[in-house]
């Protein structure tokens, strides 16, 4: 996301953060077959792991989740309706997902799946870019 709101010109004016639910990989770079897969599409992604907080909802207008299993942990996280109603699922912005779908987790497999990974969350990113664009007057 933060390489498509950076090529749209806006990079002053939305803010992208990314942090998982567990601390597992707190102050981390991103495995390096994400990296990989990104830098064959131009894209750095050298940010460090961070942990999702419950004071971060209130810095955010969105909170997306790759899966089921982070939005449950993330609703419960969130502990009021203000804050939950941040909280959807990535792939729920792209026209193309069935409803409910997931970004599938690449880690135990081949390189191949950070690459479709990859372009699942660049499809969604894409339309919800547009959504923010319209829904903030970008």
């Amino acid at each position: 996301m933060r390489h498509l709101v950076s090529e749209a010109g806006l990079a002053g004016q939305i803010r992208v953060e990314s942090a998982g639910t567990a601390g597992y990989h707190v102050g981390e770079p991103p495995d390096r077959r994400a990296r990989s897969a990104a830098a064959r599409r131009g894209i750095d992604i050298d940010n460090r792991g961070k942990q999702f907080k419950r004071e971060d909802f209130g810095r955010y207008d969105y909170v997306l989740v790759m899966d089921r299993s982070n939005l449950d942990d993330l609703t419960r996280l969130a502990g009021s309706e203000q804050h939950g109603s941040k909280l959807r699922l990535l792939r729920s912005y792209d026209p193309e997902a069935p409803p409910g779908a997931p970004v599938p987790d690449p880690y135990y497999g081949g390189d191949d799946g950070f690459d479709e990974v990859l372009d699942l969350c660049l499809a969604a990113c894409r339309e919800l870019l547009q959504v923010v664009r319209r829904e903030h007057g970008l």
